[in-house]
């Protein structure tokens, strides 16, 4: 899986930018960090011991379809 790559997540009224970052996180060694570009959103996701992708942390509100959009992407 990449290191860092940029990404663009689908916003609710238009797509967002950003940079994904693999992280280590809380106990989760494999957790990546998505910054938008204009720093309005952040997100860090991982895979739970069921290897689900979860979300650990970020901004509120945020899209449950994030998740697995930005799992696709890291994949």
């Amino acid at each position: 899986m990449k290191q860092q790559f940029a990404a663009i997540l689908t916003g609710s009224d238009s797509p967002v930018d950003g940079i994904v970052k693999k992280i280590d996180f809380d106990g989760f060694p494999d957790a990546y960090k998505f910054e938008s570009i204009d720093n309005s959103l952040h997100l860090i996701i991982a895979k739970d011991d069921d290897d689900k992708w979860i979300r650990l942390a970020g901004t509120e509100p945020y899209l449950g379809s994030w998740i697995e959009e930005l799992a696709r992407q890291i994949i």
